[in-house]
């Protein structure tokens, strides 16, 4: 049974840091793309970033550039997502994605989400 669960959201104030956490279980993590996306209030889903199964390639959308950084501990079956300069804008639930491929084709798989919110 695939898990991913999350760890590491809050309440922070402009400007500061936060570093997600997302430990996976149940698929064959470090041969799996992984991926953070947020989603607003009354706003879609998007992608945040994301890393490919060796760490090698990340990709990051345009706002988080600089200031986001993804990573990956394939001994230890989780990513992370670490936010500095954090803004209003970023507040949203934040969730981990792994796409696990299988003989049949890839699935994707969603944690539960955690709660970023950044206000002063």
């Amino acid at each position: 049974q695939v898990q991913l669960v999350e760890s590491g959201g809050g309440l922070v104030q402009p400007g500061g840091s936060l570093r997600l956490s997302c430990a996976a279980s149940g698929f064959t993590f470090s041969k799996s793309h992984m991926s953070w996306y947020r989603q607003a209030p009354g706003k879609e889903r998007d992608l945040v970033a994301t890393i490919s199964s060796t760490g090698v390639s990340t990709i990051f959308e345009d706002s988080v550039k600089g200031r986001f950084t993804i990573s990956r501990d394939n001994a230890k079956n989780t990513q992370y997502l670490q936010m500095n300069s954090l803004r209003p804008e970023d507040t949203a639930v934040y969730s981990c994605n792994a796409l696990v491929s299988y003989e049949s084709g890839p699935i994707n798989y969603w944690g539960q989400g955690t709660q970023v919110t950044v206000s002063s």
